[in-house]
């Protein structure tokens, strides 16, 4: 019996925000027809939600949504359009160090730290200032270290810089470019600084993410789902029937597990540039992927029992740049919607104290709850031991305060992600700028948080708006500002594309 086979204009791979971003602009524009696979059954891909057994939720990594696009808004609103869809924060952000819990970012707040480190850090911070005015603006740094250096001063980058981008990236600074900081990394100006410190003023919040909203149920994935649903449903393969086995360029055909073979005439690939270049079996494309590094992400969640401590109030998420924790980052998932976790009456046993010790009683007894998700970040300069990882990072939420060791655990999650952060070494863009135009060659685009390796434009919006703008280029040539020009898109709201004006409509797929 001969496989099936399918024509369609567009193929795309994966349904994380990418792909959805694409597939939806398709079946706006009505131009293509289009197709949309996934191997998971749930759509999200890195932007989806776990839930225990004991009923707490845990996104895949810390998420947000903020955005730098009114066509994004518009299609996460349509999505999810009710106002009790949705919960708005404000962000309330702390650094811990040294017992002290320093408001992000934490090179703006030196204000809070004791008189003779306050000293040091202002007097590396004028002197890279005085040297950054006799620079020629040609002098550009050559690595992420030195741009530290160059805006935070020697001392700055030595207690919380380096050390802490290594627990984040599990890579050195030194071995990170420096072009894609933009918008992620807030450079301090020192005139402000200094009268902040003077002051014991607090500097205000910064970056785009100072108020994000998130949404009431289903976690972050609850937003891909719903926007999934918008779709045209037969246009979509998910699960065993959307997994690719193998893409032949050459032919255009993508083959799926299933025995399906898709023809395309372009392809959005979100795929991880490296495995798409496997599945390809492309020498060329493995080889010139080779230098480009990742690190692996490992998620924990903790569900605890008890009312949320006021240590904790209305904390967001929580950084750690010393050793005596092994996550970078805790999330207060709990604050984020009372429905990340189950309801008070829920009754749940103890599995075990936060000081490791069995609970005293094994029977079920009701809540309240409340949860952390803490990120772990692996690479081969930083390896991590996955045996002792749940325990060691228990420890470390008694060690930095956030769980007191009688604290009753009811629910533990653990996951890794082999592709977690596409690192923005220093060879990167050379091996974007030969990679991606070598695949488009072939009509083929390679978008998304690690199809395209940007980090800098790989935030949800950033994610679904590559796929929005692959389409466009497709259809029409139109230009990929977000992939091409991240310091653009990062720095003004684009309002160029709304969905609003088309009429929005499911398709009949004939």
């Amino acid at each position: 019996m001969a496989n099936k086979e399918t024509d369609v204009d567009v193929l795309i791979i994966g349904a994380g925000p990418t792909g959805l971003g694409a597939a939806k602009r398709l079946q706006q524009t009505k131009q293509a027809s289009w197709m949309i696979v996934d191997s998971n059954e749930t759509p999200g891909g890195l932007a989806s939600t776990d839930v225990t057994p004991e009923g707490f939720l845990f996104d895949v990594g810390g998420h947000v949504i903020f955005s730098h696009y009114k066509y994004f808004d518009d299609c996460i609103n349509e999505a999810l359009p009710e106002d009790t869809d949705w919960y708005t924060h404000q962000r309330i952000s702390y650094v811990r160090y040294q017992e002290k819990w320093v408001p992000y970012p934490f090179q703006n707040n030196i204000a809070v730290l004791d008189k003779e480190e306050k000293a040091r850090c202002l007097d590396d911070l004028i002197e890279a200032a005085l040297e950054a005015r006799v620079r020629a603006p040609s002098d550009k740094p050559k690595n992420f270290d030195e741009w530290n250096i160059r805006n935070v001063g020697n001392r700055l980058n030595k207690i919380f810089m380096r050390p802490y981008n290594f627990k984040v990236w599990a890579v050195p600074t030194t071995k990170m470019n420096a072009t894609w900081v933009g918008e992620r990394v807030a450079a301090p100006d020192v005139k402000l600084l200094t009268r902040n410190v003077i002051l014991g003023k607090v500097a205000g919040n910064w970056g785009p993410n100072s108020t994000f909203r998130f949404p009431a149920h289903g976690g972050t994935g609850g937003i891909w789902i719903a926007v999934a649903k918008t779709l045209n449903q037969k246009r979509t393969r998910f699960g065993v029937h959307g997994t690719v086995t193998r893409t032949d360029a050459e032919t255009k055909k993508v083959y799926l597990k299933d025995g399906a073979i898709v023809n395309y005439g372009s392809l959005i690939s979100t795929m991880a540039i490296d495995s798409l270049a496997q599945s390809m079996g492309d020498v060329k494309l493995q080889q010139m992927c080779t230098p480009l590094f990742y690190s692996s992400t490992n998620v924990i969640g903790i569900g605890v029992r008890g009312q949320r401590p006021g240590r904790i109030g209305d904390k967001c998420w929580l950084y750690f740049v010393e050793n005596n924790c092994p996550f970078y980052r805790a999330t207060i998932f709990s604050n984020y919607s009372p429905f990340n976790q189950p309801e008070e009456n829920v009754k749940l046993p103890t599995k075990m104290l936060a000081n490791g010790k069995k609970p005293t009683s094994s029977a079920a007894q009701p809540g309240p709850y409340w949860s952390l998700m803490l990120e772990v970040s692996e690479s081969s300069y930083k390896p991590v031991n996955h045996e002792t990882m749940l325990g060691d990072c228990i420890q470390g939420l008694v060690n930095t305060s956030l769980l007191e060791p009688e604290d009753e655990i009811v629910s533990t999650y653990v996951r890794r992600f082999d592709h977690g952060y596409p690192t923005p070494s220093v060879e990167r863009n050379g091996v974007l700028a030969e990679a991606l135009p070598y695949l488009q060659s072939k009509d083929i685009l390679s978008r998304g948080r690690f199809g395209a390796w940007k980090y800098e434009v790989g935030n949800q919006d950033h994610s679904f708006m590559q796929g929005v703008e692959a389409a466009d280029n497709i259809i029409s040539g139109g230009l990929e500002l977000t992939l091409n020009n991240p310091d653009f898109v990062n720095t003004r709201a684009n309002t160029e594309r709304r969905l609003t004006g088309f009429k929005i409509t499911k398709e009949t797929g004939k």
